[in-house]
């Protein structure tokens, strides 16, 4: 007989809430970051929006790095 693989909702929704609360922190300081240092050496606007693009290529895998890890530790699909 053909296993079926349901959704653990509770997981999902656990790792969704985890990717929010640390994406939203990660993100408001790779912007942030960008913005100071721009600011500080007195760079100009385009190297501070060069610098909030790096950092926030850099908040997407540090998060592309947390869902793998969240996932292997609350599996989203499971065996019925």
């Amino acid at each position: 007989m053909a296993q079926q693989n349901r959704t653990n909702w509770r997981n999902l929704f656990t790792i969704l809430s985890i990717m929010v609360l640390v994406g939203t922190e990660v993100f408001g300081v790779a912007i942030a970051g960008g913005w100071a240092i721009a600011g500080l050496f007195e760079l100009g606007h385009v190297v501070g929006y060069v610098l909030m693009g790096l950092f926030s290529l850099l908040a997407t895998y540090a998060l592309v790095i947390l869902w793998k890890r969240c996932t292997a530790v609350e599996p989203i699909s499971g065996r019925a």
